[in-house]
């Protein structure tokens, strides 16, 4: 592997910086191989070599390398192939890079193509799972979900719960609702609470930092009277003012969908539920309202002074009242 590792960096060398980068000058001739094209068949080994994909195979080179098909094997390599073999490691480097010297651009760049692959070893799966974990731990959260998209067996270890448990614990987030319940998402992949925390804080804090900030729709209507009480039911609102009235509102849209006229005295209080307003008033009654037609449907009467405060009972259409 090292060897593969200096070999691989002198031919980058070479073909960044041309031929005078050489790691020896040693006056002997250069050895010219031949220029071959390539291809990706794949060659049946036979007893004699008669093309490079044969004569790798005999040699007992992996089935993965590069095939090349097109070109006959030179006379004497494989004499050569077994007297490097007998060589020495200094030797080995010593003859690859005069080998390395010798080639021309497009050479070196198939040699760099044959060499490469064998770095990108997926060491991950090579490991135990409580050894792999502890290196991903050491990955920012951004990286952890990159490294997810890696390949399966990645993605399984970066929904390990425990793995995001500790993210959001070095980012100050609480410990998730329903942290329990662990729902299966594909057969192997188990849903991580913690992860789901993570990622619901992260947006919330991208929204504050750099969230479009849509302007804010005023709702105008009641002049220059005080609002005294507001309440809001989907996407209605419903206020209150000191001008006798109630406003029934969009969220959605800002309009004044109707306005309800009845008392006789500043509106104080209201509370609404479904299509029924409750407002109270200075008046000493209290009204009920239809929210869709803004009919009033009764009125209350029997205080001797404001309704200031009111309640609207969950469960029934009971008024309380103080």
């Amino acid at each position: 592997y090292g060897t593969l590792k200096m070999i691989f960096y002198k031919m980058k060398r070479k073909l960044d910086h041309g031929s005078e980068v050489r790691s020896f000058s040693l006056g002997k001739k250069p050895c010219k191989v031949s220029e071959y094209t390539s291809t990706t068949g794949l060659v049946p080994c036979s007893a004699t070599p008669t093309t490079f994909g044969d004569l790798r195979a005999a040699n007992g080179q992996g089935q993965q390398r590069r095939r090349i098909t097109s070109i006959q094997p030179p006379t004497g390599l494989q004499e050569w192939l077994k007297m490097f073999q007998s060589w020495s490691g200094p030797e080995k480097l010593l003859a690859l890079d005069e080998l390395i010297d010798s080639c021309e651009p497009t050479q070196v760049k198939h040699m760099m193509q044959v060499i490469e692959p064998q770095f990108q070893r997926d060491f991950i799966s090579l490991l135990p799972k409580e050894l792999a974990l502890y290196v991903l731990s050491f990955l920012d959260p951004k990286d952890l979900l990159q490294a997810a998209q890696t390949c399966r067996y990645w993605r399984i270890l970066a929904e390990d719960n425990l793995l995001w448990r500790e993210k959001c614990r070095e980012e100050g987030i609480d410990e998730p609702l329903h942290i329990k319940r662990r729902k299966v998402i594909k057969p192997g992949f188990i849903h991580s609470p913690w992860k789901s925390a993570y990622i619901r804080q992260h947006r919330i804090d991208t929204n504050w930092r750099r969230g479009e900030l849509k302007s804010p729709k005023v709702l105008k209507g009641h002049d220059d009277h005080v609002i005294t009480c507001l309440q809001f039911c989907g996407n209605r609102i419903v206020s209150g003012s000191d001008d006798n009235t109630l406003k029934v509102w969009s969220a959605v849209t800002g309009k004044c969908l109707r306005t309800l006229v009845g008392h006789t005295g500043g509106v104080w209080s209201s509370q609404m539920r479904d299509n029924i307003i409750i407002s109270g008033s200075t008046d000493r009654t209290l009204k009920v309202w239809n929210a869709e037609t803004g009919e009033c449907i009764h009125t209350l009467y029997g205080h001797t002074s404001t309704v200031r405060c009111m309640h609207l009972h969950e469960k029934s259409l009971m008024v309380f009242m103080w």
